[in-house]
């Protein structure tokens, strides 16, 4: 009914073990197990599941990925990070020192004229999500005035409004 996991060998034993030994991050390490299991030992997914201490189907991802793709499947940059920015940390802090500099003499910079700019920089159509994430992430923010008084007192204005004569 089942069958049993194997790995294509794109590595040798002495290898496999050197990359266990090496590679920094559990996850990593769990998965160069996962394939010297599969390669030294094939078995059942469930019972290196088991041996592991993995789920069945990370045993399954694995060892379909690294047979596909070989060790490049397993040597991954890793979850997180800014892999899809338009522009790395330093070029977006030099794009935005302009408007700082601009920002700081009394000048007003909008999102719009900010998100124009920063499609001629980049060289395509950017949501205006984006430059709002772009300024928060560079620690600005919208500062407008409030359409009242927050301590205002409506009673107070209408007996105002009606001892003031200018009515």
């Amino acid at each position: 009914m089942y069958k049993t996991s194997r790995a294509k060998a794109h590595l040798s034993n002495e290898e496999l073990t050197s990359k266990i030994k090496t590679t920094a991050g559990f996850w990593r390490v769990q998965k160069w197990l996962i394939i010297y299991n599969a390669m030294n030992y094939p078995r059942k997914a469930k019972e290196i599941a088991n041996h592991l201490a993995v789920s069945e189907s990370s045993v399954h991802k694995t060892i379909s990925s690294y047979s596909r793709m070989g060790e490049k499947a397993i040597d991954t940059i890793g979850k997180g990070g800014r892999k899809n920015a338009y522009l790395t940390l330093d070029e977006e802090r030099t794009f935005m020192d302009s408007y700082l500099q601009r920002a700081q003499q009394g000048q007003i910079a909008t999102a719009m004229e900010i998100k124009a700019d920063f499609e001629k920089k980049v060289g395509e159509s950017v949501s205006k999500t984006t430059i709002y994430r772009l300024l928060e992430r560079h620690g600005w923010r919208k500062i407008v005035p409030l359409p009242f008084h927050p301590r205002k007192d409506k009673d107070a204005q209408e007996a105002f409004k009606k001892t003031s004569g200018m009515t």
